[in-house]
C-alpha cells in the first residue's frame, strides 16, 4: 500500500464536471492499493499518517499533526502509484490490485483513517474518472510506502 500526501492549504475532487468533495488545511491523499495488501498494511499506514508531523508549530517548525490542526483530509484512490516503467515507456499496472481486491481494501482503509482522526474523511469516487485540484503547502509532498517500514 503506498502513499503520497501532500500538505495542502485547499483540495478538491470533481466528477462529471460536479464538484464531489472540497477541504481546506490538512492532506490530501492518494492511496495505491497492491494485491499483496492486507489489514495490517491499513492499521500499519493509517498510524503513522495521523501521527505525521508536518505542519507548523507557532514557531514555524513542522512539529504539528492533521489532528493537532484538526485539519481536513481528502482521500482519493489512485492505482497508477503502484505503475512499473521498467520496461518500454508504457506504465505496467501489474502490482495494482483488482477492484474486488482494493474496493474492499479502499473502505477499510477510509474507515480506519476516519476513526483514528476522530471524525469523517471525505474521498472521490473508487475507480471514477476524477479531476484533483490542489494548492500544495509549503511544498510539502511526502510518500510513504508500507512494505518499506524500515
Amino acid at each position: 500500500m503506498r502513499v503520497v500526501i501532500q500538505k495542502v492549504s485547499q483540495a478538491a475532487v470533481h466528477i462529471q464536471q460536479n464538484n464531489h468533495a472540497a477541504i481546506g488545511q490538512g492532506m490530501l491523499i492518494f492511496l495505491g492499493i497492491e494485491e499483496a495488501d492486507t489489514i495490517e498494511d491499513i492499521k500499519w499506514l493509517c498510524s503513522k499518517i495521523v501521527k505525521l508531523r508536518i505542519f507548523d508549530d507557532e514557531n514555524g517548525v513542522m512539529n504539528l499533526s492533521v489532528n493537532d490542526i484538526q485539519g481536513d483530509v481528502l482521500l482519493i484512490s489512485q492505482f497508477t502509484l503502484h505503475a512499473s516503467t521498467k520496461k518500454g515507456n508504457r506504465p505496467s499496472y501489474i502490482r495494482a490490485a483488482k477492484p474486488e481486491t482494493a474496493v474492499p481494501l479502499y473502505e477499510k482503509f477510509e474507515a480506519s483513517l476516519s476513526q483514528q482522526l476522530g471524525g469523517a474523511v471525505k474521498s472521490g469516487v473508487f475507480g471514477a474518472m476524477m479531476q484533483v485540484s490542489l494548492v500544495n503547502d509549503g511544498p510539502v509532498t511526502i510518500i510513504i510506502d508500507s512494505k518499506n517500514k524500515e
